[in-house]
């Protein structure tokens, strides 16, 4: 099926705590996971000090602004930043519940991928509560377009994911990773992607205010003659597209519950992802919300039956 412990809703054994960079407010931040009752969802509580300013249900309809990442709510003096290496992590690691708790305008950017949070998770443990988890099925293609680039959900039984990138850039150019989403999968061959950026666009992102924090230990930089800055490199062949589709996983994770089905894009990026999500749920005979029913009696780990939706 692609996401582990199926069947029953899941939380974090205990708190934990990560602290580090911002990486386009350069100012430093910390977030803390903390274990939450079934059926609460991914919720983001910003605060100050002991003062919660802001609270978003990580769901589509709490997406703002998705320029350079992806952001819950619509003021930046309440909203929260750079949620998307967070949600991929937690996504494919099958968490249903959490309270995360950030001290700070947006996520600590750590490495640029999404490994610390996954080395954290899996330090805590992963426990099963006793409710049975929700998925969102696909039950017929909805695409959606902008000029040159596209994205589509299709009906597949599985969670995959096929990510295509095409730049004008040698050292990328087109790259495309296919697979079905597993915790395994995601771990060895998506999490330590990094983030990644040319050097030409430095000046100007630093002028709008954007990429403060960024630097060689949380992000590949790629140079004016098209060659990787950082002195140890790439950490895949093809960093770029998986890194694009460590991204695809946390942007589609605001789906509110694992959807079973194949998402595909060919120069993609966090609006495309958004807005096909946004797609995907303003039609509600695209998909259906299903409930997965727990092994028991050798019965197949497939079996869904239809609930209403939460």
């Amino acid at each position: 099926m692609g996401i582990g412990l199926l069947g029953f809703q899941t939380t974090i054994a205990h708190s934990v705590t990560l602290s580090g960079t911002g990486v386009h407010s350069g100012a430093e931040v910390a977030i803390t996971f903390h274990p939450a009752e079934a059926d609460s969802g991914i919720v983001f509580q910003r605060v100050v000090g002991e003062q919660t300013i802001s609270e978003f249900k990580a769901v589509s309809s709490q997406v703002g602004n998705t320029d350079l990442c992806t952001i819950l709510g619509f003021s930046p003096a309440t909203s929260i930043a750079t949620i998307e290496h967070v949600m991929a992590a937690i996504y494919a690691l099958g968490l249903d519940n959490l309270l995360i708790e950030v001290q700070g305008a947006e996520m600590p950017i750590m490495d640029g991928s999404s490994a610390p949070f996954i080395e954290a998770i899996e330090q805590t443990g992963i426990k099963a509560l006793s409710v049975k988890r929700r998925y969102i099925r696909i039950l017929k293609p909805v695409r959606i377009e902008s000029g040159a680039s596209w994205s589509e959900f299709t009906p597949y039984d599985g969670m995959r994911f096929e990510v295509e990138i095409d730049f004008d850039s040698p050292l990328i150019g087109r790259q495309a990773w296919k697979g079905d989403i597993t915790p395994s999968v995601f771990k060895t061959e998506l999490s330590r992607a990094r983030t990644f950026g040319f050097m030409r666009d430095v000046e100007r992102m630093w002028a709008a205010g954007r990429g403060l924090g960024s630097s060689l230990e949380n992000s590949v930089v790629i140079a004016d003659d098209n060659t990787v800055i950082n002195m140890e490199g790439l950490r895949y062949k093809d960093e770029f597209v998986r890194h694009k589709t460590l991204d695809a996983v946390g942007d589609l994770a605001l789906a509110g519950a694992p959807f079973i089905g194949c998402y595909r894009s060919y120069r993609g990026g966090h609006k495309m992802n958004a807005n096909a999500l946004k797609a995907l749920m303003s039609d509600p005979t695209a998909y259906e919300i299903v409930e997965n029913a727990p092994q028991r009696h050798r019965q197949a780990p497939r079996e869904a039956v239809a609930v209403n939706a939460p």
